[in-house]
């Protein structure tokens, strides 16, 4: 297995926070306590917007310093 095998699977998760005027918050991943980074560029969803608590899927990958949530979808 290499290091970036399963990272492509859809992850479940809860949004934990959401800034619209940065277009920023984080995912906790379903069975995790770390969160995860999340931007307005990596959402695919018309309103482009999160909320606190609502239920989203997303892939995983690796940002310059974290782990980072992308393709968000609700």
């Amino acid at each position: 297995m290499t290091e970036d095998e399963g990272l492509e699977k859809r992850v479940t998760g809860f949004v934990l926070w959401w800034d619209r005027g940065q277009g920023r918050g984080e995912i906790i991943p379903l069975g995790s306590t770390d969160p995860v980074l999340v931007t307005r560029a990596d959402l695919m969803s018309a309103s482009g917007s999160l909320s606190a608590d609502q239920q989203v899927t997303f892939t995983l990958a690796l940002g310059p310093t974290r782990f980072e949530a992308r393709d968000v979808r609700p």
